[in-house]
């Protein structure tokens, strides 16, 4: 017969605190209550698992051998329990994003739905490689046609640019063969993305231009887009994430845009499709429209 979990948690308890008393009361039980339980699991295992002193409670060998297995897999159980109660009260809407749709798109606009939709709790997870969501979730991800399920959202604009002031120091730019010359700032994303590369916008004006030694190369497009703000090169601009800089001037285009209809921004929301879910999907598309 196993022992009652309501006995292993006493056993937890007593290892912690230290004494009798401190387990009871981190338990919301009387000192006798933690040392009956805690007689009746010796009992039933036939062995002492704590030696009582003035000083406290100490384990026994025994009891050193039980609490190296019941500890870590209590551990274990109250954090799954913990996921299962946030689950419980999840919000609404949770959206799993990467830091530079979060940071350039989404929150700046972030306030507007609250404004329209109080009643809709949301809570936004980014990362650069985030986990697949699960049912219930949403996650707006960058990809390629057929590489998620989903459907596209934003199609892939890009255009390049600089800084005002980093175009009249280090221009013009107004040609391909131009840009060739200049500071590029990359994006340090894995080679299995999709993002659009300066190799790949050379190679569609007909120009092989590799990276140099000595260029800016960061791990986020956010980080990307603040270095190109501050005049430390020529970045390429994903539209719209970087439009409000274009209509404000810290940003100029250089040269045409390129599209690229097979690539760009998804929905990604496994599972039935909620209230909130539509109210979201609906108000992605009014503001990319």
């Amino acid at each position: 017969m196993q022992l009652d979990p309501s006995a292993l948690r006493v056993i937890e308890a007593v290892a912690r605190a230290g004494n009798l008393t401190r387990a009871g009361a981190a338990l919301g039980l009387s000192q006798p209550a933690i040392s009956y339980q805690l007689r009746r699991a010796e009992d039933h295992l036939g062995v002492a698992l704590f030696i009582r002193g003035r000083g406290g409670c100490t384990p026994t060998p025994a009891g050193e051998v039980l609490l190296r297995g019941l500890l870590p897999a209590l551990a274990q159980i109250d954090a799954a329990l913990a996921e299962v109660r946030a689950m419980a009260r999840a919000p609404n809407l949770r959206i799993l994003t990467d830091f530079g749709f979060a940071g350039l798109w989404l929150m700046p606009r972030l306030g507007r739905f609250r404004a329209l939709h109080p009643e809709i709790e949301i809570q936004i997870t980014a990362a650069q490689d985030g986990r697949p969501p699960r049912s219930g979730e949403v996650a707006i991800r960058f990809a390629r046609q057929g590489d998620v399920e989903g459907w596209l959202w934003m199609p892939e604009r890009v255009v390049p640019v600089c800084a005002p002031d980093h175009l009249a120091a280090q221009g013009p730019f107004d040609s391909p063969a131009r840009l060739a010359d200049a500071a590029l700032l990359h994006v340090e994303a894995p080679t299995d993305r999709r993002w659009l590369t300066w190799a790949g916008w050379f190679a569609g004006q007909g120009l092989n231009r590799p990276a140099r030694a000595g260029e800016l190369a960061l791990n986020t497009y956010e980080f990307v887009v603040q270095a190109a703000l501050a005049g430390q090169g020529v970045a390429l601009g994903w539209r719209p994430l970087i439009d409000a800089h274009l209509a404000s001037g810290a940003l100029v285009a250089l040269g045409a845009e390129v599209l690229r209809p097979d690539s760009g921004y998804w929905v990604v929301a496994p599972g039935p499709e909620t209230t909130a879910h539509r109210i979201l999907f609906d108000w992605l598309r009014s503001e990319l429209a």
